[in-house]
Order: structure tokens, then C-alpha cells, then sequence
């Protein structure tokens, strides 16, 4: 029997595309809360017919998810969250085909990111005067997801 895995033991990951020619990924700091939803966005027929005995039937037409990700809105010496700040300033910003991008993610007990290409919609920021400001940020998945390789940096 397989053990639990710790939820603060994932990484999410935006691809920076604002050089094409080397994009990077920015890890997305200071998150404390997601939800990956794999049944988001699922459409489905119904196939009930007369010969179904009074029994539902159903085809699933359509697949979807969504990855929700809360957090804290991070800065550090007056720099944001390279992440964070992507998403709030760069890609939220993006429509039409050009909204589209990628994430990844993954437990850090894990050699193998899962990728998706997305759109993303920024969540709402916030907080009471005894509070951290809040961030978030939902991806919907557009497409199937694909997997690539953790790839570690050679030690210099």
C-alpha cells in the first residue's frame, strides 16, 4: 500500500515566452492552497434510449481540468515573484490565440513534470490589516497534457 504524499511538496511552473528563443520557467512562490480539477470543463451526451431499461446512459464528449493556486503575493527587496508576476503582468493580459501558455507541475518526489498548454485567469487579491495579501490564479487546460523530464542543473 502506497503512503500519502505531502500537498506542499508540488511545484508549479509558468513558461516565460517573452524571448522565444530561450524561454524560461518561473517557479510560482508562496502558494498554500491548489486544486487540480480534472473533470472541469467535461461536456457529455446522453445516450439513453428506450432499450437502456430506464437506466441512464451517457458518452463523455468533451475532457477538461482547471489548476487553482492560492497563495500569498510575494515580493522580495521590492522585486515580485518572477512566477507571479508573469501571470498578473504578462500573460493575463494576452487574448485571442495569444492566450495561450504553458504550466508545469509536479511533486518533488517526482522525475517527470506534467504540462499543459492553458489559458489563466487571475484570481482576486486581498487581505485584513492583521493579514498577508492573498494571490491566486486558476489554469484551464486547453488540449490533452503531455510529461517531459525533470532536468537538474549540473552543480558549477
Amino acid at each position: 500500500m502506497g503512503r500519502p504524499i505531502d500537498a506542499r511538496g508540488w511545484h508549479f511552473e509558468v513558461e516565460d515566452t517573452t524571448t522565444p528563443a530561450t524561454p524560461v520557467w518561473h517557479r510560482i512562490s508562496n502558494v498554500n492552497s491548489w486544486t487540480n480539477n480534472p473533470s472541469e470543463n467535461e461536456e457529455t451526451a446522453d445516450t439513453t434510449t428506450n432499450d437502456s431499461d430506464g437506466l441512464y446512459e451517457q458518452d463523455v464528449m468533451q475532457r477538461g481540468a482547471t489548476l487553482e493556486l492560492s497563495g500569498q503575493y510575494a515580493m522580495t527587496n521590492g522585486v515580485r515573484d518572477p512566477g507571479q508576476d508573469y501571470v498578473d503582468n504578462v500573460w493575463a493580459w494576452r487574448l485571442g490565440s495569444e492566450s495561450r501558455g504553458r504550466v508545469r507541475y509536479r511533486h518533488k518526489s517526482q522525475d517527470e513534470w506534467t504540462v499543459w498548454e492553458c489559458t489563466v485567469t487571475p484570481g482576486e487579491t486581498g487581505g485584513e490589516h492583521n493579514a498577508k495579501t492573498s494571490w491566486g490564479c486558476t489554469f484551464t487546460r486547453c488540449g490533452a497534457p503531455t510529461v517531459e523530464a525533470v532536468v537538474t542543473e549540473p552543480e558549477a
